[in-house]
């Protein structure tokens, strides 16, 4: 068994910081939708400006709104205007495509990555 990456949102930009909530991420339940990522499931956080790695987990977001606010002492390592990458990952014996999408700086899918994703290892 191994864990592979299931879930990618690409280049999010962090909205909100909140050091006084309590604990997770909260992200836009229409992003959730498109890579399969579920309220409660943890989550891989990879910060594109600071190098930064996190794991929490999602709380579902107003739908269109953008939201991916990093909460509580998370919000120590990652800040309001950062990008990142969230990933979610599955413990499996079978290879999986990966759900990845591109979002643009108000966090609106811009397009699906998932066959760049996809990549296989050759001989």
């Amino acid at each position: 068994m191994r864990f592979v990456m299931r879930s990618k949102i690409h280049n999010a930009t962090v909205t909100e910081a909140n050091l006084a909530y309590i604990g997770s991420v909260t992200i836009d339940l229409d992003l959730c939708d498109r890579v399969g990522l579920w309220a409660n499931e943890k989550v891989l956080i990879v910060s594109n400006t600071s190098g930064a790695r996190l794991e929490t987990y999602v709380i579902a977001g107003p739908r269109g709104s953008g939201a991916i606010e990093i909460n509580g002492a998370a919000a120590h390592l990652i800040s309001k205007g950062e990008q990142v990458i969230i990933m979610g990952f599955e413990m499996t014996d079978v290879p999986i495509p990966p759900k990845v999408i591109l979002v643009d700086a108000h966090n609106r899918y811009v397009r699906d990555l998932t066959d760049t994703a996809s990549t296989t290892l050759s001989d």
